[in-house]
């Protein structure tokens, strides 16, 4: 019995890793201004955590975001698109593999504003934030919280 356990577990965990691993070799596009440097130190953290990233400096990245469909009210400074899926601010690179191996319908995860602590944000001060799931009608949820 302990051994078709560890049998199913030990399939499970074959068939969890490459979808992981694929989501993290997906190249990410991120559009951002050339003077910013919390989005050159956020595009670090993905290529940190396996990503492959094409970075594009835009005269407005809103312009990104809104195409997206990401709203307003959601926004920082930079906006990436990986897997059809927008990426709003300073999203941890955790968050986003989850995303693409979940696929939910969704427009993507955003992190409005700049806060202190985020990936590209790091700092002495922390705080906590949430990283929203936008839902394909611009409302949110809860993706995860981050203390």
């Amino acid at each position: 019995m302990l051994i078709g356990k560890f049998r199913n577990l030990a399939v499970a965990a074959l068939i969890g890793l490459p979808m992981l691993a694929s989501a993290s070799t997906q190249a990410v596009e991120v559009y951002k201004t050339a003077t910013c440097g919390c989005c050159e130190e956020w595009v670090k953290h993905l290529r940190a955590n396996g990503f492959k990233v094409n970075a594009h400096d835009v005269a407005n990245p809103s312009d990104t975001r809104e195409k997206m469909g990401i709203p307003n009210r959601l926004g920082s400074c930079h906006t990436a698109v990986v897997g059809g899926y927008a990426i709003e601010g300073h999203v941890p690179a955790a968050e986003i593999k989850r995303l693409l191996a979940a696929k939910p319908k969704a427009k993507g995860l955003a992190v409005p504003a700049m806060p202190p602590g985020s990936p590209g944000m790091e700092g002495p001060t922390r705080m906590p934030y949430d990283v929203l799931l936008v839902r394909n009608d611009g409302s949110t949820t809860v993706y995860k919280h981050y203390k």
